[in-house]
């Protein structure tokens, strides 16, 4: 069912999203050469707690984290262990979450380190992707014309959607409907209509090669099975009567 939420909720879930805005902004600026993922758990851990949330993804049952760190090939859920420590040339995601007065937020970033220009494409097809995949949300349209945006504008790049993977509708729970592919599954009549008051976790999740994934033994971490390189941005949007509103930037 898709969760519909009122005024009230929206704006507890705006005043959550800034917070979780603050906390991405300072990890992102905490990424860099010779830092650990372990490094950049430790100061979500303490942002969120500065900022009075939890940590969304430490409501996963089986995760133990507050963030998913992932390097390279590594695409989503990468565990931010001490064992990985970033290196010139890496392309870092990093994924957050935060729960806040009972409703969660959802935010990710990638970022170059010393990025060559082949990176520094890839990085903004990815961006660019998103902000055309936000401008579509408006009542009345499908969210096929969310994954539509995503697809034509990652292929355009020379890129390639996720298919195995979702966005998702985001509330009371971290994971709500509905699905938001980063690809055209069907036929838009198919698709979920947008309404006033859906709050969505959009998210781009596209590759330098192919699309296919694997689990990696850890059991949480998915990479591109080819090894090239992957990227992640995400943000929590709210459809509101005053129009879209980004909640997380």
């Amino acid at each position: 069912m898709i969760t519909i939420k009122n005024s009230e909720e929206i704006a507890i879930m705006a005043e959550g999203g800034a917070k979780l805005a603050r906390v991405k902004n300072a990890l992102k600026e905490a990424v860099g050469v010779g830092v650990k993922a372990s490094e950049i758990e430790e100061l979500a851990n303490e942002l969120i707690d500065k900022e009075g949330g939890k940590a969304s993804f430490k409501m996963v049952s089986g995760y133990s984290w507050a963030t998913c760190v992932n390097v390279n090939e590594d695409l989503v859920h990468g565990i931010p262990g001490s064992n990985v420590a970033f290196k010139k040339g890496d392309l870092v995601s990093v994924d957050v979450g935060l729960f806040y007065k009972g409703f969660h937020t959802d935010t990710s970033i990638s970022v170059g380190l010393f990025p060559d220009s082949d990176m520094e494409k890839f990085l903004n097809v990815g961006q660019e992707a998103l902000n055309k995949a936000i401008s579509k949300l408006a009542p009345g349209k499908h969210i096929f014309e969310i994954s539509e945006a995503i697809e034509e504008t990652v292929r355009k790049g020379g890129f390639t959607p996720i298919k195995a993977l979702v966005g998702h509708g985001i509330g009371r729970e971290l994971h709500e409907d509905p699905q938001i592919p980063c690809f055209v599954p069907g036929r838009i009549e198919d698709s979920p209509e947008i309404k006033v008051g859906m709050a969505l976790a959009i998210e781009v999740m596209y590759a330098q090669g192919d699309d296919k994934v694997e689990v990696l033994p850890d059991g949480w971490t998915i990479a591109m099975r080819d090894g090239k390189i992957s990227g992640l941005f995400e943000e929590t949007v709210a459809v509101t009567r005053e129009g879209t509103k980004v909640l997380t930037r």
